[in-house]
């Protein structure tokens, strides 16, 4: 009895490890390749639950794993020469997939680190060639797409032929180099200083100009006004003479009288002026008589002279 169920339990252990070794599962990231001695016997694209020939020794039924989501490699410090005959360095990645696990297989024993590094060979020179036909500001504008895009399409014959699609390549910079860096920094301190010294020299222009506006504006301004006043001048000495006709018109005596007392307040102010006059004199006709008519048989003065020095008596 007791050899009966060891037999039975050693038949059930054989079973499960035929099980166990004919079975291989596939997940949504993966796809597998069942080899069989050397030769591809199958592959599984799609997640599941498959089954093989038993016992992987001598060759027999293998199954290698292929990744089945989107990888990435990085590519840095790439030395390119744009077409000025400068040098920057460049850093890109690819962006890829396994398509055909079959090719990928029989071209490089589906080995993913030397699919990468043939595609890192053609990067490089297709990046080469892509910045060899224009100058550095290219990859700064917005022909940076069209430049990834010239790149990607130079990968994919190779790619293709490797069972790989490209997904997408992408410059991730572009930078100079430490003696273009150097270099492009003295151009641009250059650059920036002529163009100071253009600004000046504009401002400086600018500033005569608009002083000498001024300056004419201020002439004008100043021969107006002269202009305004010496109207003006004219225009209050017409009034005056006017007001002094229509007020001698009006009272001849009373004008003369006005005009009288003005000629003494203008002539005796206190200005040192000495005046040698007679008492009769016309001059002096409101002094005596308040109607100003000088007394019968008197003799009209001369007029008043100015002297420089006072009048001294006669000597006896």
């Amino acid at each position: 009895m007791s050899n009966r169920l060891t037999a039975i339990l050693v038949g059930l252990a054989i079973l499960f490890f035929l099980v166990y070794s004919s079975v291989f599962v596939v997940n949504e990231r993966q796809q597998a390749i069942v080899v069989r001695f050397g030769q591809i016997q199958d592959v599984k694209t799609q997640p599941g639950l498959y089954f093989k020939l038993p016992f992987a020794f001598m060759d027999a039924d293998r199954v290698q794993y292929i990744e089945n989501r989107a990888l990435r490699f990085d590519h840095d410090n790439i030395r390119v020469q744009v077409s000025g005959g400068k040098f920057y360095e460049v850093d890109a990645f690819v962006v890829y997939r396994i398509t055909d696990a079959r090719r990928f297989r029989e071209t490089v024993s589906g080995d993913q680190l030397s699919a990468e590094t043939r595609l890192r060979t053609r990067l490089d020179a297709s990046l080469r060639r892509v910045y060899g036909l224009r100058g550095f500001e290219s990859a700064l504008s917005d022909a940076r797409a069209s430049m990834m895009q010239e790149v990607r399409d130079d990968l994919r014959p190779d790619a293709e032929s490797l069972g790989i699609s490209i997904v997408d390549v992408r410059i991730r910079r572009t930078d100079l180099t430490q003696e273009v860096s150097q270099q492009t920094f003295e151009r641009m301190k250059s650059e920036r200083l002529a163009e100071a010294e253009l600004i000046r020299a504009r401002g400086n222009e600018e500033g005569q100009r608009r002083r000498a506006i001024a300056d004419r504006q201020v002439v004008e301004l100043e021969s107006d006004a002269q202009r305004q006043s010496e109207v003006l001048r004219g225009e209050g000495d017409a009034e005056r003479n006017r007001i002094f006709g229509e007020a001698f018109q009006r009272d001849p005596a009373f004008f003369e009288f006005y005009r009288s007392m003005t000629a003494y307040t203008n002539a005796l102010t206190g200005n040192g002026t000495t005046l040698v006059l007679s008492p009769d004199s016309t001059f002096f006709r409101y002094f005596n008589n308040i109607n100003g008519t000088q007394p019968q048989g008197a003799a009209p003065a001369a007029p008043p002279a100015p002297a420089t020095a006072p009048a001294q008596a006669p000597a006896n």
